[in-house]
């Protein structure tokens, strides 16, 4: 476990959340904002976070979306401990599970869920120096194939239930790939850092059982003008929303 000397304790969302995370390690930044405000959940439902990490994503879902049911599977038990503490800190009642998603606990191979969100690791080991600090290293790199990360979580979904992942776009076609006629409905949409640059995320959302096409929306735009412009802050209305306030990406669903 992370001694606290160790720890920083973060803000994301304006400060309605707060999360304890490692100084060395990884650490989450925008992209677990993002999955959190792509997620179509509404009040009463049940979601599940595969490799939740100190658990950012699902407590910026639940500060937006309240009376949600919460629960989360990670591979490290010293991120899973701190998710146990951010969980207790914002007052979230979250079900923490510890272990491989390959092998999914018994426990919770038993329950389904409306929504499963994932951040998977974005390199592969072959295309990346190791970094220096092991957690880091298995939050960011693959170790287990994106194929199973979407089987697991097909698994887990309840019929009609969405799966929402956010990854590289360099590996969208793999992403692609791994779906199969088990999920429908599939919307890719582009993030990109301003409009003069090329798209460096994506974030998928499908839906289990549904039939309809696929669809390639419009790109999130991060920052305003086509470059850096000193120190000043040039997030775009939207992101703005979304980083500060909690605001969703996509409108509610119908």
């Amino acid at each position: 476990m992370f001694a606290p000397e160790d720890l920083t304790n973060d803000k994301f969302l304006g400060g309605r959340v707060v999360a304890l995370q490692p100084r060395g390690g990884y650490r989450a930044g925008v992209d677990p904002v993002l999955l959190a405000a792509s997620v179509p959940a509404v009040s009463g439902q049940s979601v599940l976070e595969l490799g939740c990490g100190a658990g950012v994503a699902t407590l910026c879902l639940a500060a937006r979306v309240p009376s949600l049911n919460m629960a989360g599977l990670e591979l490290q038990p010293a991120y899973a401990d701190l998710a146990r503490q951010n969980a207790v800190a914002n007052g979230v009642a979250l079900d923490l599970f510890v272990g491989d998603l390959a092998r999914i606990p018994v426990a919770l191979r038993a329950r389904t869920f409306d929504h499963v969100i994932a951040n998977p690791p974005y390199y592969i080991a072959s295309d990346r120096t190791k970094a220096a600090d092991n957690g880091r290293e298995t939050a960011l790199t693959e170790d287990t194939p994106l194929v199973l990360w979407v089987e697991a979580a097909v698994r887990r979904l309840a019929p009609r239930g969405y799966l929402t992942v956010i990854q590289d776009v360099r590996r969208l076609p793999e992403l692609l790939g791994t779906l199969d006629r088990r999920l429908g409905d599939v919307t890719v949409t582009p993030i990109m850092a301003r409009t003069s640059k090329p798209a460096t995320r994506v974030i998928l959302r499908a839906r289990k059982g549904a039939r309809g096409p696929f669809s390639l929306t419009s790109p999130v735009i991060m920052h305003n003008g086509d470059g850096h412009d000193g120190d000043r802050e040039s997030y775009t209305r939207q992101i703005k929303a979304v980083l500060r306030d909690g605001a969703a990406i996509f409108p509610p669903p119908c």
